[in-house]
């Protein structure tokens, strides 16, 4: 373990977001950096709590208590290789995951958890920053080809894993570039693209090949994808988005989160000089309280909006672990991001407990109001409370309620004809079997795919079993290590 007495004589503590009125003018990302010294004290606290619960939280199995422990005794090399022991891009995770870790540490029960995330971020910018992050390459080659279909943390763990184990691995995008959500559904100002570019390098010399704007089903066909490849590996992600679909749906200015948010990562990119859609001048509502409402709500006030408001169906969650979700399962709480705490510094508002009825347009058909009402808790059905009724300035709105599965057609189509039994799930997702199989023999499905909506963390490990999965199938056997069986669910 690190300092014996490190969590009784440190607390919590991390690093500061840049002032508001400062990071809404650009769009980096929002911590300021935190001192070495003050890294070493968060290390510290992690404490020998005897059973790591730790790494029952974290779907990766993330060996934490063994690099907080190498962090606060300053050996920052094997701290780097313990942590790619389990988790290939821990740029991507430290930045973006929720944390589920931190939620089982046992040090949460009474107090504030270590600051798992933010050593973990530290410890990987640290080893690119002194030149640690090396290419991998596999010493022999086996001459299988395998065909990773999308390019987001499933599809890229799979890929490095596999290419690692000497395969030819070739990545297929539909975008423009490679990334999936990382690359277009994650603003800047949560996690810089230079992070996944500087990964791409990594793997792009460890042999992986990419191929962007292929739309697989369309431009290339699942026969001709089994025709060329030894195995198949779908890593597509649950990108059918969830609609709303109420009187106004129609009008100008109603949009997914994923038409609005892409567009302006694509300016960040250097593609457009301004985003087709912008919040610049106008009256902005964000149907939606999860991160993708968060991501809209920080996006829209760096174009300038002229007022943002988001919209939950859900109550307020409270701020502190209730009764009903103990230690160490992972609770919803009250949660103010830097997107939040922009919200409210601009006079904005969380808006719990609404539905909206209608979208109200001018006489142009574009969105000019939203009427909304107020509703009861989820377990009277969302019942509406009359006399709650009113109406909101919107001219923008974005729907950022989540995703329903995989988006049907074209390759999914086409591989179900093929399918020996159910292609889909009972949730409509791609069924697979405990090997990441799928009901067409040598196609193999990891992430949101087959999982549903879920967590980066999450999908990098169904990533790296599947990798697993389809070595051994193509060799009779694997080295590579096993996240977790897909049927398997932690404490997320």
């Amino acid at each position: 373990m690190a300092d014996p007495k490190g969590f009784l004589n440190h607390g919590r503590e991390l690093p500061a977001r840049r002032p508001v009125d400062v990071r809404i003018r650009d769009w980096r990302e929002v911590y300021q950096d935190f001192p070495a010294e003050k890294l070493t004290k968060q290390a510290s606290r992690c404490m020998d709590c005897g059973i790591p619960f730790c790494h029952n939280g974290c779907p990766l199995g993330n060996l934490i208590p063994e690099w907080n422990d190498l962090v606060y005794r300053d050996d920052w090399h094997e701290a780097i290789e313990r942590l790619h022991a389990t988790n290939n891009f821990p740029e991507f995770t430290g930045r973006l995951c929720p944390a589920p870790c931190e939620a089982a540490c046992v040090l949460g029960i009474n107090s504030d958890p270590v600051a798992i995330k933010r050593v973990e971020v530290e410890i990987i910018d640290r080893a690119f920053d002194e030149g640690w992050v090396t290419p991998q390459v596999p010493a022999s080659r086996t001459g299988k080809r395998v065909a990773v279909v999308g390019s987001g943390p499933a599809g890229l763990a799979a890929a490095q894993q596999l290419t690692r184990a000497g395969h030819d691995v070739v990545v297929f995008e539909r975008a423009d570039r490679i990334g999936g959500l990382l690359r277009y559904g994650i603003p800047e100002f949560k996690m810089e693209k230079r992070h996944i570019d500087r990964r791409l390098e990594q793997m792009r010399a460890e042999g992986t090949e990419f191929r962007t704007g292929v739309n697989v089903g369309v431009d290339v066909t699942a026969a001709q994808l089994r025709e060329d490849f030894d195995a198949v590996v779908l890593a597509g992600g649950a990108t059918q988005w969830r609609d709303l679909p109420v009187a106004g749906r129609d009008l100008k200015g109603v949009y997914q989160a994923m038409e609005y948010l892409p567009l302006a990562n694509k300016v960040q990119e250097g593609d457009l000089a301004e985003p087709p859609i912008s919040a610049e001048g106008k009256h902005v509502v964000v149907i939606g309280g999860g991160d993708t409402g968060a991501d809209c709500i920080g996006t829209a006030i760096r174009q300038g909006a002229a007022s943002v408001t988001q919209l939950e169906i859900m109550p307020q969650p409270p701020a502190a672990r209730p009764g009903s979700q103990p230690w160490p399962t992972f609770p919803i709480l009250f949660k103010m991001e830097s997107a939040h705490e922009e919200l409210a510094d601009g006079g904005g508002d969380r808006v719990y407990a609404v539905s909206t009825t209608e979208f109200v347009g001018d006489a142009d058909g574009n969105v000019r109001a939203l009427r909304l009402v107020e509703v009861e808790g989820p377990q009277t059905g969302f019942k509406p409370i009359p006399g709650t009724e009113r109406e909101i300035p919107a001219e923008l709105i974005t729907l950022s309620m989540g995703f329903t599965g995989p988006e049907k057609g074209g390759l999914l189509t086409d591989l179900e004809a093929l399918a020996s039994g159910e292609f889909y799930d009972a949730r409509g997702n791609v069924a697979r079997d405990k090997g990441y199989q799928s009901a067409v023999e040598g196609v193999f499905v990891a992430g949101d795919m087959g999982r549903g909506q879920s967590l980066i963390v999450w999908a990098i490990a169904e990533g790296r079993s599947a990798a697993a999965a389809v070595d051994r199938h193509l060799t009779g056997q694997t080295a590579l290590p096993v996240a977790i069986p897909p049927t398997a669910r932690p404490l997320v």
